[in-house]
């Protein structure tokens, strides 16, 4: 069935910004919601512009908590490891089998997140005399999460005790199965839990419904990291430093928690906020040979935002997971020998350049099939492409183009030979896909599947998969209400030409990092004109704008030459005046800065 989507957004005012209903690009132009008077306190006694301070309080950034969202600091923001539940019986298990020289195996996740969380705690347990063994499962011969072999060989290989990272949380058969041989297990996951927990050892997750952590946005490797700060503590109160065991500093692997905390798209407010600041600072001084590695071969050559760990690192630590050997990102995050690193780089950078190509044939297959409407659904709720033989490997990636496309929660399946189907999906604000797809396990429909608000993976066999998709698309048109989704662009206000200055972007870089829950601030200059317009590289359109009094802005929009949007930008050179929406950027050109705008849609007036 193909409905398409209503013309009403319910998480928005009914009024449309600057009265845009249908921009060039197609979308609703609307206002992130801000209140007028706490966005005025905070301008007047923080003495911030007034387009920060707005920005700040569409953030729901409280007068009061302003200082400390400019200012991020573990000191400050890092909670007490204890606040979790199970969290000091973890530590002292795992404090007990470092003075014990026991064995301990980490089973973690083949992506990002799963592998700094790996990484961090071999690091961690090597630097106080630990005995980890990391073991990281393959995505296509394995699957998500623990399987019980896997657990029974790390036993054979002498762990004593198990800790899974990023995963665990829901597989109840595996590590049962594992306790009741000898293995004693810790989940460390941050996953969306249910009433009905693993039997093991210990379960440490913010996420368990039992448990009242404010800090359910935490990714794993920031929940592994409380952990390393647990046990270290426990460490030092039972004696365990000195006579050469010495304490390690915990700071030095904030690289690692910010890699995996951006790349896991959690949202990069509160604790994950300062985590990200400070391990961004940590990750410039290029310690981890691994990173440094990672770094070169991504020519990453600036200090690192949150972009280049998302865009550049964390698609090539990943490569290795999707299409090629899942545990060589952990391997390189973990490893101190530069020639090793080095080499572990070039070969995530050479699955990386396949996982591309991949990418792009899925979703050109998955495009067509939707098109056509040759398979596949497209309703009010859901965007779902399923075939035989796509690799698994590039579903998730596959699933977040769809549904930046469509504007709506995206599946994309892959089947096998046996018409089993391992499924990704992304979500979209306002809808938990995650507690969806647990809803749809639990009614049956899915042979296993979990995940958390925005992203969420499955197993779906072929007889059920049209049941599960119309089950999964009623749930999310549930949730969003009666008036269905629509395609919107957010804005953070209106500028003019001459109001998008250098100062003003200096004063909105203070609200950096970017992210998540912190999304870099989309403005849309007003009564603009376009004086210049050209195109550049293969499919970019470089524009000069002017506005009602004068002064200029260069701008530039990415990939839109032959789209809508393009077509809209040349037509309307030299002509009537537009709105033109993006984000402002400083455009550094031998030594000269100037404003520039990254241009995102425009509309006429």
């Amino acid at each position: 069935m193909r409905v398409r989507a209503r013309s009403v957004d319910p998480l928005d005012p009914a009024t449309a910004f600057l009265g845009i209903e249908t921009s060039a690009d197609g979308k609703r132009w609307v206002e992130r919601k801000a209140d007028h008077r706490a966005s005025t306190t905070i301008a007047q006694r923080h003495g911030l512009p007034e387009p920060v301070a707005r920005a700040l309080a569409a953030r729901d950034v409280a007068e009061e908590a302003v200082e400390a969202f400019l200012d991020p600091a573990l000191k400050r923001d890092l909670p007490d490891p204890s606040h979790l539940l199970d969290m000091d019986k973890a530590a002292e298990r795992l404090g007990r089998a470092i003075l014990d020289g026991e064995a301990i195996a980490i089973f973690g996740d083949y992506d990002v997140d799963g592998a700094t969380s790996s990484a961090l705690l071999r690091r961690f347990f090597e630097a106080v005399g630990g005995k980890p063994i990391i073991y990281i499962p393959d995505r296509i011969a394995e699957g998500y999460g623990p399987n019980l072999p896997a657990l029974l060989k790390l036993k054979e290989a002498g762990a004593i005790v198990a800790i899974t990272v990023d995963c665990g949380i829901t597989a109840f058969d595996p590590l049962e199965g594992a306790t009741e041989a000898g293995l004693e297990v810790i989940v460390v996951d941050h996953h969306i839990a249910e009433p009905r927990l693993p039997d093991v050892a210990a379960i440490v997750n913010p996420n368990r419904l039992d448990d009242p952590s404010p800090h359910g946005q935490m990714a794993a490797v920031g929940v592994a990291f409380l952990l390393a700060v647990a046990i270290n503590r426990w460490l030092r109160n039972a004696g365990a430093y000195g006579s050469g065991r010495r304490e390690p500093d915990l700071r030095q692997w904030l690289d690692l928690v910010a890699l995996g905390t951006v790349c896991d798209v959690v949202p990069l407010v509160g604790v994950n906020r300062a985590l990200v600041t400070q391990g961004l600072k940590i990750m410039a001084l290029r310690r981890n040979p691994g990173l440094a590695a990672l770094s070169d071969v991504a020519r990453v050559d600036a200090a690192p935002t949150p972009y280049h760990a998302g865009f550049l690192l964390g698609p090539r630590v990943n490569a290795g997971g999707r299409v090629g050997e899942a545990g060589l990102g952990a391997e390189l995050l973990g490893t101190d020998d530069p020639g090793r690193a080095a080499e572990i780089a070039q070969r995530l950078d050479g699955f990386n350049t396949e996982r591309r190509a991949l990418e792009q044939e899925c979703l050109g297959a998955a495009l067509g099939q939707l098109s056509a409407g040759d398979g596949g659904t497209l309703t009010d709720g859901l965007v779902l492409a399923a075939a035989d033989g796509w690799h698994p490997g590039v579903i998730g990636i596959v699933a977040s183009r769809l549904k930046e496309r469509y504007q709506r929660p995206a599946c994309v399946v892959a089947f096998d030979d046996e018409g089993i189907g391992k499924g990704s999906g992304r979500s979209i604000e306002g809808v938990d896909l995650g507690a969806a797809v647990i809803a749809a396990r639990q009614e049956g429909l899915l042979i296993n599947g979990g995940g958390h608000k925005m992203a969420a993976g499955f197993t779906v066999a072929r007889d059920m998969a049209e049941e599960f998709a119309q089950f999964l698309s009623d749930r999310i048109v549930a949730e969003v209400g009666p008036g269905g989704i629509v395609p919107t662009l957010r804005l953070d206000g209106a500028v003019s030409v001459q109001g998008a200055s250098l100062d003003l972007i200096q004063a909105l870089s203070e609200l950096e990092p970017f992210g998540a829950g912190n999304p870099e601030p989309r403005f849309a200059v007003t009564h603009a004109r376009i004086v210049e317009a050209a195109r550049v590289g293969e499919d970019h359109v470089r524009l000069v704008l002017t506005g009602e009094g004068g002064g200029r802005l260069k701008a530039i929009a990415f990939r839109v030459a032959d789209q809508p949007l393009g077509e809209f930008l040349f037509q309307s050179k030299a002509g009537r005046p537009i709105h033109i929406a993006g984000k402002l950027r400083i455009d550094s050109w031998q030594g000269r800065e100037q404003p520039q705008l990254l241009v995102d849609d425009a509309a006429g007036i």
